[in-house]
């Protein structure tokens, strides 16, 4: 088993809300600041998950300085072409040429670098199609499932075409595919939805390993809301199954779906129309508490046997538990390993902060979270995650007295919701 590796990213999200664009490069000062990739090397860092945008990348100097800087210190750029867009202004996702611009952008790349080995051309495909499709918060906002269906499709087919055209220039290109993976629990009467739920968290991945065919639980719901046949069919034929499968998991994935609506406040209840419930984070209502990192790399493992990392690991929290969480994702990574998972690294995501996550990236507040790097002074300055990080990075375990306490999310204090019924069913 390879010795387990820190990773790193600035977060990058490029959204579009009406007609306007969030740039987190641009909010945290990353896109000015040169000397950021030797920040991310001195605390060891072996691979860096670096944004090469379709959207902002209108010239080329950007993408030349960072992955130019990479090259000389010695770490492994992981290029990604979308990270929760919908592509420049003449495109979105529910449109067919956004396979073939983002193809098209995709095999500029390789030409300008041809030296570049790690590919995500759409990060967290599942998400962004339900967040841009299903429920409206990004471009193009739709809210269907028709919609839904119809962008998922859009960002495999533009993965599996952007891979191709990569390869036509580096042949030995890889795939490296992220995807958040939370688990719903729920109430028994809201069982169902849990295990429908469950069920679609996989299909970006399952759609791009070829697995969607007559026998996928979810084939005929896929048809019936709008899914061509043969370009179903086209997957399993052709399939694009990546090289690594990258797990983004937060505090906030695992969901808990709840029909005692009366127990929770208004924003947090919604339905599917046959019933209405509270949809809140499961580590605030369930006694058992979150799924945890250790879980899900198991639960991928089994499903798809490849190679895995731990892609983004942060929490919007205080420095200290920030620091807990990253060492929980950690220690998680080297219990799989132990298991004969082969995990290769976990990710400081977020390296520089981020802003406005609080509200989906929907509302420019200037909320800042911060990262390994503190940033809102101008000149960026180490978090106490920043030395655990390299800690973690150097002698592959840390022993940092802030580490003793277990996070909040592990602790009694954490249910501000009160489950008046637990889970039934998870899957």
């Amino acid at each position: 088993m390879n010795a387990l590796e820190l990773w790193a990213g600035p977060e990058c999200s490029f959204v579009r809300v009406g007609e306007r664009y969030i740039d987190q490069l641009g909010l945290t000062g990353h896109a000015r600041r040169a000397d950021d990739v030797d920040r991310l090397a001195a605390l060891g860092v072996r691979a860096v998950r670096q944004p090469v945008l379709w959207e902002r990348t209108d010239s080329w100097a950007f993408a030349d300085e960072r992955l130019g800087r990479l090259r000389e210190l010695g770490l492994r750029p992981i290029v990604g072409l979308v990270h929760h867009g919908s592509g420049p202004r003449h495109t979105n996702l529910l449109d067919d040429g956004f396979v073939s611009g983002l193809a098209g952008f995709a095999r500029s790349v390789a030409e300008r670098y041809p030296w570049l080995r790690d590919f995500t051309p759409v990060n967290e495909p599942l998400t962004t199609a339900r967040f841009s499709a299903l429920y409206g918060h990004w471009y193009p906002h739709a809210q269907s499932d028709h919609a839904f269906v119809r962008a998922l499709i859009v960002e495999c087919l533009a993965t599996r075409a952007a891979m191709d055209a990569v390869r036509a220039v580096i042949p030995d290109a890889r795939l490296v595919q992220t995807e958040d993976l939370g688990t719903v629990y729920a109430t028994p009467r809201l069982a169902y939805q849990a295990r429908f739920e469950n069920q679609r968290r996989f299909l970006s991945l399952d759609l791009l390993c070829g697995k969607v065919d007559a026998a996928h639980p979810l084939h005929d719901w896929l048809l019936a809301r709008g899914a061509d046949i043969r370009v179903l069919a086209s997957f399993v034929e052709a399939p694009c199954v990546p090289a690594l499968i990258g797990l983004n998991y937060y505090v906030t994935s695992d969901r808990f779906l709840d029909d005692a609506v009366a127990n929770y406040p208004a924003d947090a209840v919604g339905g599917n129309g046959v019933h209405a419930y509270a949809d809140v984070e499961a580590g605030r209502a369930r006694s058992a508490g979150i799924t945890g990192h250790a879980a899900q790399l198991e639960t991928l493992w089994q499903r798809y046997h490849l190679p895995l990392a731990i892609t983004e690991a942060h929490l919007a929290c205080s420095p200290d538990e920030q620091a807990r969480w990253l060492y929980e994702a950690w220690c998680a990574a080297k219990w799989a390993q132990s298991r004969s998972i082969p995990v290769r690294a976990v990710t400081a995501w977020a390296a520089f902060g981020a802003y406005d996550w609080d509200s989906l990236l929907t509302a420019e507040r200037g909320h800042y979270e911060a990262g390994l790097f503190e940033v809102r002074e101008g000149l960026p300055v180490a978090t106490p995650l920043a030395l655990v990080a390299r800690d973690l990075a150097v002698h592959g375990d840390c022993r940092h007295a802030l580490l003793d306490c277990p996070g909040w999310w592990r602790r009694p204090e954490r249910l501000t919701h009160r489950a008046m019924a637990e889970d039934a069913a998870s899957a």
